[in-house]
């Protein structure tokens, strides 16, 4: 990735701004920014941060910084902030009162940071990323997940990422398991270092949506700094993006919390479902500040959707009707969601526009 062209040289007013005392850390931050053509302004703590706090494109906070309790914090909250530690540093506590926007160690993580980096100083943005997962096996989170990316493509730049190394593929679904394109396997077996907008071109397309999926023959394995770099990236070229997650969480599934704005998590509607899915939703806990329950009928013993939300003390952020033909559907190959009717359709429409509110507008 090259360097920002000339018209995005950042005034000092608008350069990013580094919060950190730690030497090693800020001459790696430094240097990142340099490779961008861009200088920093710096400060050692919080208190000198003054009104650059306010005006920065980015702000980068060191793990570094002591702090205590959220409260104790002495300057406004705001939702660009991306903390950073150093090879030995733990970035949680930071973030976590400052409700950051995502966490980076370098030198490990330096790729997805840059990337991060290139986005926020171009202007690109961050997109919204939402995560899916079953509340327990066949609740049909990876369904939901594709008909979700599928109907936000229709709207803006989408890309849907398959978190799940075990899960058979997400292309099967879409029905795009012979439709060429980058794999994960593909990328991990690369060592170029990955460009943004070379990535979103070489992903599988499926209409207007790229989808970057598992394939049925590699063995799984799991990277949460290829996660990291790979959400890093498609942050600053989709407007929307949506993660398909593993019920069980390993590091490229913790990675990919990072990013996620929202975690819709799926569940039928029925009573071993909702006391399984009571466990994934405390994994959840710490790493995902939105988490929401989607409930899936039918409910063959009348469970109220809104009673096994309260019982798991999540928000409802809706319930599911059965689709008559859905599952013969997505036996032939056809995208769920794709034809735009439907209770699944009309789902996710509804969710998008609950989720990113100028999809309501549009």
């Amino acid at each position: 990735m090259a360097p920002l062209p000339d018209h995005t040289r950042l005034s000092a007013q608008g350069r990013p701004l580094i919060i950190t005392a730690d030497p090693e850390l800020l001459e790696q931050l430094i240097s990142l920014l340099a490779s961008l053509g861009v200088e920093p302004t710096v400060v050692l703590g919080p208190g000198a941060a003054g009104p650059d706090w306010a005006t920065a494109r980015v702000v980068l906070v060191g793990a570094d910084v002591a702090i205590g309790t959220p409260p104790s914090w002495p300057l406004p909250a705001r939702e660009d902030v991306v903390v950073v530690a150093g090879s030995r540093g733990s970035s949680g506590p930071v973030a976590a009162a400052l409700g950051a926007a995502c966490t980076f160690r370098l030198p490990a993580e330096a790729a997805g940071l840059r990337a991060v980096l290139a986005a926020a100083l171009s202007g690109a943005g961050r997109a919204a990323c939402v995560g899916v997962i079953g509340g327990r096996g066949g609740a049909g989170a990876s369904t939901l997940a594709a008909a979700l990316a599928l109907t936000g493509s229709r709207l803006w730049p989408s890309v849907l990422v398959d978190a799940d190394p075990l899960g058979g593929g997400i292309d099967l679904i879409l029905g795009a398991e012979a439709v060429g394109g980058l794999r994960w396997p593909d990328l991990s077996a690369s060592r170029a270092p990955l460009n943004p907008a070379g990535l979103r071109e070489a992903l599988v397309r499926v209409d207007e949506l790229r989808v970057l999926s598992w394939d049925r023959l590699s063995p799984p394995s799991e990277s949460g700094a290829w996660m990291t770099a790979v959400l890093g990236g498609v942050v600053g070229t989709h407007q929307l993006v949506v993660v398909d997650l593993p019920r069980q969480i390993d590091s490229a599934a913790l990675a990919a919390l990072d990013f996620t704005r929202t975690v819709l998590v799926v569940v039928p509607a029925d009573l071993r479902a909702a006391a399984a899915a009571g466990r994934v939703a405390a994994g959840l806990t710490g790493h995902c500040q939105d988490v929401r329950l989607v409930v899936r009928g039918p409910a063959p013993g009348g469970l109220d959707p809104a009673a096994i939300a309260d019982a798991l003390e999540l928000p409802l952020a809706g319930s599911l009707r059965a689709e008559p033909g859905l599952a013969a559907a997505l036996e032939r190959g056809e995208p769920p969601g794709r034809s735009g009717r439907g209770p699944l359709a009309a789902f996710c429409r509804r969710l998008l526009a609950e989720l990113i509110p100028v999809v309501a507008a549009a």
